[in-house]
């Protein structure tokens, strides 16, 4: 039987994801990325890099609630993997990571742990292999891509003695909510101040440390919490004195959190924005 073995440098929606991460970072650290000119000439609608792109997007981000559903995207995605020009398609890979390789150097550019590094794996494995390959290991891999379509855990049937449970990992790409956190920002305030970038940036950068953005994000907190007490001692509008109190109370409700979410991002930068408004007063 075939060993099937997930390959990082030959994994297009890894390598997509890593390019888009790392024009994200640059930006907020001021500098021109070399992400950019990679992005634009391997993945323009023409190549087969980018069509390739498409069908791990169906699989990733595609969301349906019934199991059928899923099952049939699986196997339309894999069809029209098939169609594929597969000489043209390892060329512009070969090329993509030789690219890579010049511009981060490939082990620095693959150390960055993905949220949803299963679910890509599992997309890769489908698309690369056939089921005679390990009847068993592409079972899971098609249910943890199931899971990751529904939502839900899906009830695995037994095949052969030692099929295990998988129940898909956290499936947020960092990358995705931190575009969608600056979009809800922005829609309402203009411009971002050196602590809401510092903090976006800490986002970014932690993707694969929770504990360390957990950190970051309680010392922020509580440092908001020492400013908001020296205006709350300055403030002599008994109404305004109220709000900073009701503030400070949701804050004090977060010093304790144990895992941070794109709530307690958002709602971070909304605090920095109260202190800039405060600061003008």
């Amino acid at each position: 039987m075939k060993s099937v073995k997930h390959s990082k440098i030959k994994n297009t929606g890894l390598i997509f994801e890593l390019l888009v991460r790392q024009i994200a970072s640059d930006t907020l650290n001021n500098k021109e990325s070399k992400a950019i000119p990679i992005l634009k000439k391997y993945f323009n609608k023409s190549s087969e890099l980018s069509k390739e792109l498409n069908l791990y997007k169906s699989l990733t981000t595609e969301k349906f609630n019934k199991e059928e559903k899923a099952t049939a995207l699986i196997e339309a995605v894999v069809k029209a993997h098939k169609q594929l020009n597969q000489s043209i398609l390892s060329k512009q890979k070969y090329n993509l990571i030789k690219d890579i390789n010049e511009s981060f150097g490939v082990e620095q550019f693959f150390s960055c742990k993905v949220n949803e590094y299963k679910v890509l794996a599992s997309v890769y494995k489908i698309l690369e292999y056939q089921e005679i390959d390990s009847p068993v290991e592409m079972v899971n891999c098609k249910y943890t891509i199931i899971e990751n379509i529904t939502g839900k855990e899906v009830q695995k049937e037994e095949v052969g003695d030692n099929i295990k449970t998988f129940i898909a990992e956290d499936k947020d790409v960092r990358l995705t909510a931190y575009k969608y956190l600056i979009n809800r920002f922005n829609d309402k305030y203009s411009t971002l101040n050196s602590k809401q970038k510092g903090l976006l940036r800490e986002y970014i950068n932690n993707v694969s440390s929770t504990e360390d953005l957990t950190k970051y994000v309680v010392n922020e907190i509580k440092d908001i919490l020492k400013v908001l007490n020296v205006y709350n001692k300055k403030v002599d509008d008994k109404v305004v004195k109220i709000k900073l109190n009701e503030v400070s109370n949701l804050l004090k409700s977060m010093v304790n959190v144990k895992s941070v979410n794109d709530n307690h991002i958002l709602s971070l930068l909304r605090y920095y924005e109260l202190l800039k408004e405060l600061k003008k007063v």
